[in-house]
């Protein structure tokens, strides 16, 4: 199979050695070169300037979209009019417009999308999945999401103020760049209601974007949700805890584990108006000895290869990239006017 990459940044380079590392070698490189890494690795490579030019040059069976935000559907929907297999970043645009024409390319053509939302690949994640899908904390009531990071910090090879996340341009801002939870807490607890919104521009970062976000969620279930999402926290945290009628679920990306705590039966009574005092315990999943961060974006390429040879479906899948879309143009909507909006 040939692969096409589009964009040689920081995680398009590591697309390209996942893919090395899984035996792919047969890849073309399209490239703008305003990327501020080395191009070492990349030599005796093919390489191209032109999306439309490579397509019908080389006639790619996939294409890896990895160039900045606000560019994904100038190539994907292209990519997907040639009937190729995409993995595409995240998120999927900086806005909605032209989702209903990448959806059109790829009914047409038959291309299959995997929306490339690596934490769904991330063996704390699954386990939580599983524990919350199997009834192991009862009925979900609420879910918290903290996600701070200083964007500095990001690619200390770079200046900041120049990459994608701080440039309104080039889709940035912390509600794009950090949606990872937006499609993993509504893929843990499930569709997403109505959503509320508060972003701004707050701390003294040099960005034309806003970079601390207060999110609010309620769920088709009932169950409410918040998220903390900023550029500007140190150090920086990234966890989540679900709660549940029987229990809660917390993980925590510091150091990957889930921890489960099962109330007791006992403890459970306490809702009968027996009165007897709470307990239970809790348990941990640590992640397996050796695990190290990019193992989940080589389990995702490791998907998409399979995708491309026909051998699977997309987890996550362009449906899932378009409500995740859509979810961050509520929440900037509900940001500008004041208002809930809905979103069922």
């Amino acid at each position: 199979m040939k692969y096409l990459i589009a964009g040689l940044g920081s995680v398009g380079r590591r697309h390209f050695r996942n893919l090395l590392a899984l035996g792919e070698k047969n890849i073309v490189l399209l490239r703008s070169h305003h990327a501020t890494l080395p191009d070492d690795e990349l030599a005796g490579y093919l390489d191209e300037t032109d999306l439309r030019e490579a397509l019908k040059k080389h006639k790619p069976n996939a294409v890896i979209v990895a160039n900045p935000t606000s560019l994904h559907l100038q190539t994907a929907i292209p990519a997907a009019e040639a009937g190729c297999h995409i993995l595409l970043e995240k998120p999927i645009s900086n806005s909605t417009e032209g989702l209903s024409q990448l959806e059109s390319a790829v009914k047409k053509s038959g291309s299959k999308i995997l929306v490339a939302f690596q934490f769904r690949f991330h063996p704390g994640l699954v386990r939580a999945k599983q524990l919350i899908s199997d009834g192991e904390i009862g009925r979900v009531i609420s879910a918290h999401v903290q996600f701070g990071e200083y964007l500095p910090a990001w690619h200390p090879w770079e200046d900041y103020r120049q990459g994608y996340a701080a440039r309104s341009d080039l889709g940035g801002g912390v509600v794009l760049t950090q949606c990872h939870s937006l499609d993993y807490l509504p893929w843990l607890v499930g569709k997403v209601k109505s959503v509320w919104g508060f972003t701004g521009k707050v701390s003294d970062l040099e960005v034309d974007v806003e970079d601390t976000a207060k999110i609010g969620l309620r769920f088709e279930s009932g169950a409410l949700g918040s998220l903390h999402l900023d550029f500007n926290q140190q150090p920086p945290e990234h966890y989540f805890t679900v709660i549940g009628t029987k229990g809660t679920v917390k993980w925590n990306l510091a150091d990957g584990a889930v921890r489960i705590y099962r109330a007791s039966a006992e403890s459970l009574a306490i809702s009968t108006g027996m009165g007897v005092k709470a307990g239970g315990d809790w348990q941990e999943y640590p992640l397996a000895a050796g695990w190290e961060r990019n193992i989940m974006f080589l389990e995702q390429m490791k998907h998409f290869v399979a995708v491309v040879n026909g051998e699977a479906q997309p987890t996550c899948t362009l449906a899932d990239g378009v409500r995740v879309q859509r979810l961050v143009d509520a929440i900037h909507t509900s940001n500008k006017t004041g208002q809930i909006v809905e979103l069922i």
